[in-house]
């Protein structure tokens, strides 16, 4: 359990020439900030930085800008004080050193952001987004994670909990007078609540697919023959010669894996071994990693050469490999070597040259798309975390029981705890129920000082 001392911690990466945060927070994080600065206040006025020499016993480390900010308006609700230094790596643990001489203990990760949610700055779904947010690398990352931040998701589920505790309340109040057969709760507008709340969690648990997508990063695997351009490809949109390109059929054997950010989503391209019958074993497992790499991805373009193939038999080729590896992903047929004198590709099928570029802007543009068709549902709340999927997916299961325990007329004992095992699991997505072990699989993820 986290206790009421003052923590310290450095807030950022050190380095040359750039500012260093150390933070407070706790009971005593202003008279801590005294001791390194005697020139300090001896009443600060909140959120006012002051300029002021920082000392420890050797004398001055360096000039400070430190700010304080009392509770219960600062981020872990706690007295917080913030101290700007020089970002030499010297100066900044010689900084941290003195903090711990004057009393504060070093922070442990995501101690700060736990306090702000003991402290009810937050919900536990807000400060899982803080470390999403931290993570971002791509511009639809760190809109979710901002999204999430704002606290819309945990509202809204705290409200239909709120209702559904309310119902619970009358319904075990029957229980009080069973031999009177009266009934407290109107079992219309319970249903209708019930309702709401299976429809609310249906939608959530089916925009996880988008949302972990986005937050994973959307993995797009290159497959086709060999010398159909598969390397070209991923070079090209990579912009760099990250995988070896040559005439020889069979010379990618294991997958080749990179990221890159297209209209501010973060995609895993996956380059694969060329299909093709072999009875080389080394060739033939790359080729059945190929297959692997394809059923776990979102979107699969099957490369084909132009100059090889036709419309059709690509067409089949598509259909075929969309047997072998399932219906989640989804295949994308594109013809490639477009520049070769007397090719034509009729419209609706995308056709490039990997070797030129040509057509990859178009190509990108169906990596857009298919990320958009991700997306169908209405509502602007997007699940990212599997955590949150799993407490959704067990109170929809008690919110079904409980519609069912109404429709065939089943006790009120029984159906007060499908109720109470809904509220249960959707307490557990805010953090209304947390035990210490979930708080500290959290929080221990995040990193020092956040």
């Amino acid at each position: 359990m986290i206790t009421g001392d003052t923590i310290a911690a450095l807030s950022t990466a050190p380095g040359v020439g750039a500012i260093a945060l150390l933070r407070l927070s706790g009971p005593k994080a202003y008279p801590v900030a005294e001791r390194l600065a005697p020139s300090l206040p001896l009443e600060p006025l909140p959120r006012r930085a002051y300029f002021v020499p920082v000392i420890d016993l050797d004398g001055q480390i360096d000039e400070a800008v430190v700010t304080f900010f009392p509770g219960p308006n600062s981020y872990t609700g706690e007295d917080v004080v913030e101290i700007s230094v020089h970002g030499s790596t010297y100066i900044q643990q010689r900084v941290l050193q003195a903090l711990l001489d004057a009393g504060a203990r070093t922070a442990l990760p995501g101690e700060f952001t736990q306090r702000a949610f003991l402290n009810k700055k937050l919900d536990l779904s807000q400060a899982e987004a803080v470390a999403d947010l931290i993570a971002s690398q791509s511009a639809a990352q760190h809109r979710l994670a901002l999204q999430q931040l704002r606290g819309g998701f945990g509202a809204r589920i705290e409200e239909l909990r709120q209702q559904l505790i309310d119902f619970a309340a009358l319904i075990e109040l029957e229980l009080d007078f069973g031999e009177e057969d009266v009934q407290f709760a109107q079992r219309i507008e319970l249903v209708a609540l019930l309702d709401r709340l299976v429809d609310l969690s249906t939608e959530l648990i089916d925009s996880f697919r988008y949302g972990n997508a986005i937050k994973q990063g959307i993995p797009i695997a290159i497959v086709g023959a060999p010398n159909s351009g598969k390397s070209t490809l991923l070079n090209t949109l990579l912009q760099e010669d990250r995988a070896i390109v040559s005439d020889i059929p069979g010379t990618t054997r294991d997958t080749v894996e990179e990221t890159m950010t297209v209209g501010g989503i973060l995609f895993r391209f996956i380059d694969t071994a060329g299909l093709r019958r072999t009875t080389d074993t080394v060739e033939q497992l790359g080729i059945e990693r190929s297959y692997k790499k394809a059923a776990e991805a979102s979107l699969v373009v099957l490369l084909a050469d132009a100059s090889h193939m036709s419309e059709g038999a690509l067409r089949t080729e598509a259909s075929l490999l969309q047997k072998r590896i399932g219906d989640g992903p989804r295949v994308l047929p594109v013809f490639n070597k477009c520049d070769v004198p007397g090719i034509q590709i009729k419209e609706g099928t995308i056709g490039i040259s990997a070797r030129t570029g040509v057509g990859v802007d178009v190509l990108k543009e169906a990596f857009l798309a298919h990320v958009g068709s991700m997306h169908s549902g209405s509502g602007d709340i997007v699940v990212t975390n599997a955590r949150h999927v799993d407490a959704l997916t067990k109170a929809r299961e008690a919110l079904l029981e409980a519609k069912k325990a109404i429709d065939m007329g089943i006790s009120g004992e029984l159906l007060a705890i499908d109720l109470r095992r809904a509220q249960h699991h959707l307490g557990e997505i805010t953090g209304r129920i947390a035990p210490d072990d979930l708080l500290g699989s959290i929080f221990g993820r995040f990193c020092i000082g956040k």
